[in-house]
């Protein structure tokens, strides 16, 4: 079974964003894959040619907001 979750790192520990079902003592491996930004999971949706800073910028800076078009 593969179960994917969000989790924060804190204090040295990993906290989870909601609880796994799973035994109390039951035996899991754990891989940790740090999450990717918006822009990067969607840069290939767009053919966006250019480096994922200036893409994460034009995603997020609220000049180039929606609410900020004509």
């Amino acid at each position: 079974m593969t179960i994917t979750v969000e989790a924060t790192y804190e204090d040295g520990s990993l906290k989870l964003s909601q609880p796994l079902p799973l035994q109390e003592h039951e035996k899991v491996q754990v891989t940790v894959q740090s999450k990717r930004s918006v822009a990067e999971e969607s840069a290939g949706m767009l053919k966006w040619t250019g480096d994922a800073e200036t893409l994460e910028r034009l995603a997020c800076d609220p000049e180039f907001s929606i609410l900020e078009s004509p």
